[in-house]
């Protein structure tokens, strides 16, 4: 069976979340919402195009996926807490650097440093804080913080929004950098000074020794798995980046008109209500059928709205499918590996799974726009289909390897989850 030690003292789970929720609506209002709200404004300053703009910020993105791999052996050396300080630290530095810049080639470096530093602070980062912190409560603490974190866009949107009818873009970047150096690295400090949980396995009065996954999987199996995982939440998130980063315009253009925007606001709210469904029904048992779910979701919504446009109904019910996805999938791309092979390295993983999702969500909504431009909006939204059903076809191939290797595994019992053979 499994234990939970720590030494010294600790500050309750309830008491992390709430703090690394409070750091994660900065890091990501900061670093990522905000930058379209003041793209308009930073290319006028600078006479640039915002289309080059944004493919600075898409080659800022492959910068912080090709680093991931790296942070991610760093949180499993030095603690993730630690690291995200430091990354708040350099959060900071790059904001002011930005809000510096004197023409749009330092901007972009700058815009660079910005997000190879919330490689150090984001949703990674702070799994594998809440794993370390939490002990074997982390499943439902990481549940919470999705649900806090999922309103950084409906907070930092309409505050920056309302910011910059006072400030220039270079002031509020500062108003920004701020609140990573004030606020987020004392949090972060003040977690990494705290000891850690460790899960040691000791023998049960059975004599069962109670063997989590991570050890009960020989390492090709593992390694073929993470393979796999990698690869099914890569090529979704392919399609739903590309479908985000133009779901407006792509409206539009199928024939709903005004209502496209309206349509697309429900796609915020569809996250969050799932993740709150999740929250309350499925945390007890194992992640992968919910991540089966959230892979579905997005070729689905596709479908959807393919059939119905320009029916305003179809797609109303295509933004609440791909919200519901989008929701799932936040939590079990930090769940699923903790479930399926243990704590251990479990940084190491994360970040090999956020190299490859954020290298092919940088090039989404480039290869979506010149398809589209290509071929049609019709057929740029079958391939993105055809993407998602890949990385369906991918995790489903997890589970079936995971169902013949360990069945109903006396670990996974022994944290109260369903077994996999249950589920699968």
């Amino acid at each position: 069976m499994l234990r939970v030690i720590s030494t010294g003292k600790s500050l309750s789970p309830a008491s992390s979340v709430w703090l690394l929720g409070v750091s994660q609506l900065i890091g990501y209002g900061t670093l990522y919402y905000s930058f379209s709200i003041l793209a308009g404004d930073i290319g006028r300053s600078f006479a640039w195009p915002v289309s080059w703009l944004y493919g600075c910020f898409s080659l800022a993105l492959l910068a912080g996926g090709v680093i991931a791999p790296l942070i991610g052996r760093r949180i499993d050396r030095h603690g993730a807490a630690t690291v995200m300080a430091l990354g708040s630290a350099l959060s900071a530095a790059a904001l002011c650097w930005a809000s510096c810049a004197t023409n749009p080639i330092v901007f972009a470096a700058a815009l660079i440093a910005m997000q190879a530093a919330s490689a150090l602070v984001l949703y990674d980062a702070a799994f594998a804080a809440l794993v370390q912190l939490t002990g074997a409560e982390a499943r439902l603490r990481i549940t919470h913080l999705t649900l806090i974190a999922g309103f950084a866009s409906t907070l930092f949107w309409p505050l920056t929004s309302w910011l910059h009818a006072a400030l220039d873009w270079r002031q509020i970047l500062l108003v920004f950098a701020g609140l990573n150096l004030f606020v987020s690295l004392p949090i972060h400090a003040l977690l990494a000074a705290r000891p850690r949980r460790s899960i040691e396995i000791v023998p049960s009065p059975s004599g069962d020794t109670g063997t989590p996954t991570a050890i009960a999987l020989p390492p090709n199996l593992q390694r073929r798995m993470l393979m796999l995982m990698t690869l099914g939440f890569a090529l979704s998130n392919f399609a739903l980046s590309a479908l985000l980063a133009q779901l407006v315009p792509t409206l539009t253009t199928l024939g709903l008109g005004a209502s496209a925007l309206l349509v697309a606001s429900l796609f915020g709210p569809a996250q969050v209500l799932v993740r709150f469904v999740n929250m309350l029904l499925g945390v007890r048992r194992h992640p992968l059928p919910a991540a089966l779910i959230g892979l579905a979701m997005t070729p689905l919504a596709i479908a959807v709205l393919m059939l119905s446009a320009p029916a305003v109904p179809g797609a109303v019910v295509f933004a609440a499918l791909l919200g519901f996805g989008s929701g799932l999938k936040s939590i079990v791309q930090g769940t699923l590996p903790l479930a399926l092979f243990g704590a251990g390295s479990y940084g190491a993983r994360l970040g090999i799974m956020a190299a490859a999702r954020q290298v092919l969500s940088a090039l989404a909504p480039f290869a979506f726009a010149a398809l589209s431009g290509a071929a049609g909006t019709s057929w740029a939204l079958a391939a993105l289909a055809v993407a998602g059903v890949l990385g369906l076809a991918a995790l489903l191939e997890v589970g079936r390897l995971g169902r013949a290797d360990f069945g109903s595994n006396a670990a996974v019992r022994g944290e109260g989850l369903a077994p996999l053979t249950d589920v699968v």
